[in-house]
């Protein structure tokens, strides 16, 4: 506690200001007349001249009574009348009088007629500078009114029971702990900490400085609680959003005796509304009808508040119709609630039925319809209401102006969203992270990181949600330098362990398929949480790691964490790119069993898994049972029909989407194109390429075109392919000039061969694939001259070959199988099962295909390179290791050659069992001696 000198009249331990500076604060004086209080009323003119001749008449009526009256009621103009006619008969200088007048002209806002009626009185006098300190409190002056206290102790006026609290609600609204600090204090030594109303302010002033704990213990010290000071107590933890607090404080309340008014119930229903919680609200409700309280304006607002924000809409109608009249508070509250809600076709009636009523809405009441706007996309409604609010001058408000933003980017308007925006005087973290977050949601990702950058350029303070939303941007734009900039950016600004962040960089990193660094990340954090789980495991599945996926779900299996559809999405995704059928088939039991089969995406997710996994007949069934099928279902599995070669399935499939009414995008498109490659329909083909824009509204991209090229490239329609090309809008990239290379594979066209090539060595030189393609059109030539020339340009061009890798599942695990792979623990059984395996195909008539080898060495040599294959390895392994007339399901990263296809024709029929390859292109399924292809690949 501060000392003082108690030989002095004044405290100098406050820093006091010159008295200059309070003369700002000073206005000149002019006599009282009519003529200076023209807008009153003429009511309150008669009212005052009765009044006044009644008091002349009557004396137990007294100027004292007049002047209470005029404070009771802030009637400035009789006020102004009565001290005229004080001056004019002599009573001016009665000190009661004048202080009657400081009240009155302080709660009017006239400080400067205030000021110098204090300054004109003989001696100081505590209730004149109370009265004074009190009107610049009351009315949100809260600096002049911690000069005015200043001052007082400068000229050694004692406070009093009515001075603390005044100035220390000027320290709490100002956030002035220090001054708080020191008045309290001078409380002390004057002894007036026991007062109830200063300990009150005292307990309140530590609060709102952000010491509730000292708030609390000061509290603890009150001798005589009474309801006041807890509602003092309650409604400091409510506005510090410790509702649950709150709440424990009111039964102890209740506890202790003491009984609730009112205001108790009041503070109490914010914090269930802030906790959402309907039940508890409804119990404290009961609580008010059962004490008989009176349910005031304030009260009945609260109480609809509550059931709103809790999502009882019903409760609040009772309520707000129970309300005989309802101001604009209450409408905002069950308007604000439907929103919340997301109950917006409601807000927006009743706003309607808040106009017929006669009600004004206002700043609050539009902004709430804003958001429901937003929600349902309702552009000129939104628009009606930015004129309402230019109206009311108050689109240039932050809350406002934020909100319109928000409207007009929900509803993809960012001219009108940037507008709104720039118009703004004064931008704040909220409306920077509006903007930056319409950017980003509307798709333009690079608009949104600009704005990031720019914010830091003029070092605007930015917090965790700017750094979550422009890392969503990041990821989309696979940004890898920004998103380590940002990294670093949240490291040195401390915001690097906020939760969101760190999921936002996971995710990123995550995206940006730099997946040693997300995992780092994942590493390092604190707290096991479903979100990174999530982020982490879908980054390994579409970084193409589904084992380590797999490996992280069963982690956060035995970290006791509950899994949701996005997780289920994301792994049956990682075992679609497996080829894990048996443990694809286990997380469909795992979804059934949680309920997770009715979501959308996992729906979608498991007709995706069956079809990549080889069960087309499991994808039909997954996606007859999806209730609501939207674009993405309908695209799975035509896109599945597509891959296994049912092109006749595939495009019956499509015309029934039509004709439900489902509109295509151009990913569907593409799945019907590949669907009528796959299957060589030609000119079934040709006719949506060439009608789609007329039909569909949809542009060829360059994935339309490659599938179109590579149609026509198989089914020998060179020249067409060709024509095709040279007609492209824009330039070509390589996977249209890939489908015309593979095309002249295919039928040996050296010269096209060559020129495709060419292109490709320009736009994807890194690509082995190239090379390969060319080299195998070389050698089906016998030209191996030019067949090593182009390993030699390999080799100077640092180009590494892919090499051919299959995968196959046993028993809830995944093999890898490399050419000629001896790493396997059983790879001498392995090796025998094809030993044995060509002995009876050779038998059946199997002879190798060498020419497709173009290794320049001898045939003995090329039919042991060709047996060695990594296909032919993983399908002898899983004719060891499945029971027999089980399907064999394997998984290839390249193309199937010729060889190992026409190998597995033999081997299905010899063993009667069913291979299922995935190569890089399609599904090839062998039975009876012929793939589901038929030859057509």
């Amino acid at each position: 506690m501060l000392s003082m000198n108690k030989a002095s009249p004044r405290f100098w331990y406050i820093n006091f200001l010159p008295h200059s500076t309070l003369q700002r604060f000073y206005q000149p004086f002019k006599p009282a007349s009519l003529q200076t209080t023209s807008r009153a009323t003429v009511k309150d003119s008669q009212t005052t001249f009765v009044l006044i001749s009644q008091s002349l008449t009557n004396p137990s009526i007294s100027y004292s009574n007049l002047l209470s009256q005029c404070v009771a009621s802030k009637s400035l103009t009789s006020g102004l009348e009565l001290h005229a006619h004080l001056i004019k008969f002599g009573f001016s200088r009665d000190s009661s009088l004048r202080n009657h007048l400081v009240t009155l002209y302080s709660k009017c806002c006239r400080f400067g007629y205030a000021r110098k009626l204090v300054d004109e009185s003989s001696e100081p006098d505590v209730v004149s500078w109370s009265s004074l300190l009190s009107g610049y409190v009351q009315n949100g002056f809260v600096e002049e009114a911690l000069l005015v206290f200043t001052e007082m102790c400068l000229l050694g006026v004692k406070c009093n029971e009515f001075t603390f609290p005044s100035v220390l609600k000027a320290c709490s609204m100002k956030r002035d702990l220090n001054m708080g600090r020191k008045v309290h204090g001078m409380a002390v030594v004057t002894g007036f900490k026991s007062d109830g109303f200063v300990a009150n302010t005292l307990v309140v002033m530590y609060a709102k400085c952000g010491l509730l704990d000292d708030s609390r213990r000061l509290f603890g010290r009150i001798v005589e609680r009474n309801v006041v000071s807890w509602n003092a107590l309650f409604s400091c933890y409510v506005q510090s959003e410790l509702c649950g607090e709150a709440v424990d404080l009111f039964k102890d309340m209740v506890r202790s005796g003491i009984r609730p008014n009112e205001f108790s119930i009041s503070i109490i229903l914010n914090a269930c509304a802030g906790l959402q919680d309907g039940i508890l609200g409804r119990t404290v409700h009961g609580l008010m009808l059962k004490m008989g309280l009176d349910l005031d304006q304030f009260s009945a607002n609260a109480l609809v508040d509550m059931y709103s924000k809790a999502g009882e809409i019903e409760g609040a109608g009772c309520c707000f119709s129970g309300n005989c009249s309802p101001d604009v508070v209450s409408w905002n509250a069950v308007i604000a609630g439907c929103v919340l809600h997301e109950h917006n076709d409601w807000a927006l009636m009743l706003l309607d039925e808040m106009k017929s009523t006669g009600t004004c809405p206002n700043m609050f009441t539009l902004s709430s319809v804003l958001k429901a706007c937003a929600a349902m996309g309702f552009k000129e409604l939104g628009r009606q209401l930015h004129s309402s609010l230019i109206k009311m001058d108050a689109d240039s408000d932050l809350f406002a102006a934020v909100g319109l933003i928000d409207m007009y980017s929900k509803c993809e308007m960012m001219d009108d969203a940037r507008r709104a925006y720039d118009l703004m005087p004064k931008k704040d973290i909220i409306a920077w992270n509006a903007l930056i977050s319409g950017y980003s949601q509307c798709g333009d990702d690079l608009e949104a990181v600009s704005l990031f950058s720019k914010m830091c350029n003029e070092d605007i303070d930015f917090n965790q949600t700017t750094l979550s939303t422009v890392l969503k941007s990041v990821a989309s734009l696979q940004a890898i330098k920004v998103c380590r900039q940002i990294h670093t950016i949240s490291i040195k600004s401390g915001i690097y362990s906020d939760f969101y962040v760190i999921n936002s960089l996971l995710d990123a990193y995550g995206k940006c398929n730099h997946i040693d660094e997300a995992s780092k990340i994942f590493e390092e954090r604190t707290w096991e949480d479903l979100v990174a789980y999530t982020s982490m495991i879908t980054a390994y599945s579409q970084y193409g790691d589904g084992e380590e996926a797999l490996k992280l779900y069963l982690q956060m299996q035995d970290a006791n964490i509950k899994s949701d559809p996005f997780i289920c999405s994301s792994l049956l995704n990682a075992c679609a790119n497996l080829s894990a059928y048996e443990q694809g088939k286990q997380l469909h039991v795992h979804a059934i069993k949680f309920g997770f089969m009715c979501d959308i995406f996992a729906s979608n997710s498991l007709v995706n898994m069956y079809a990549k996994c080889g069960s087309i007949e499991d994808a039909d069934r997954a996606f007859s049972e999806i209730p609501n099928r939207g674009i993405v279902s309908w695209s799975a599995m035509i896109g599945g029909y597509a891959q296994h070669g049912h092109g006749k399935e595939a495009l019956q499939l499509f015309n029934q989407m039509l004709r439900d009414g489902v509109p295509p995008n151009h990913i569907t498109l593409v799945s019907v194109l590949c669907a009528c490659n796959h299957a060589g329909l030609v000119n079934e083909g040709k006719q949506y390429f060439e009608k789609m824009e007329e039909m569909f509204a949809i542009k060829p991209t360059q994935e339309h075109y490659a599938c179109m090229i590579d149609l026509l490239g198989r089914s020998g329609k060179l020249n067409e392919a060709v024509e095709l090309v040279n007609s492209i809008p824009f330039e070509a990239d390589g996977s249209v000039w890939g489908a015309l290379l593979g095309a002249a594979r295919i039928h040996k066209n050296i010269e096209l061969g060559q020129k495709a090539a060419e292109m490709l060595f320009d736009l994807e030189p890194e690509k082995s694939g190239t090379h390969v393609l060319l080299a195998n059109i070389y050698a089906s030539a016998g030209m191996w001259e030019n067949v090593a020339k182009v390993r030699k340009l390999m080799k100077d061009s640092k180009v590494k070959k892919e090499p051919g890798m299959s995968w196959i599942e046993i028993k809830d695990k995944v093999y890898t199988f490399i050419v000629g792979d001896r790493s396997h623990s059983i790879s001498d059984e392995i090796y025998a099962k094809l030993d044995q395996l060509g002995d009876l195909l050779s038998k059946a008539g199997y002879s190798p295909i060498v020419e497709i080898d173009i290794h320049n060495v001898n045939k003995c040599e090329k039919e042991q390179l060709l047996y060695h294959h990594s296909e032919k390895l993983a399908v002898a392994f899983g004719l060891i290791a499945t029971p027999p007339r089980a399907p064999i399901r394997v998984k290839k990263n390249l193309r199937i050659c010729v060889d190992c296809h026409t190998f597995f024709k033999f081997v299905c029929k010899i063993v009667s069992r069913e291979i299922i390859v995935r190569d890089i292109n399609r599904f090839h399924h062998f039975k009876d001696g012929s793939c589901s292809c038929g030859d057509y690949w």
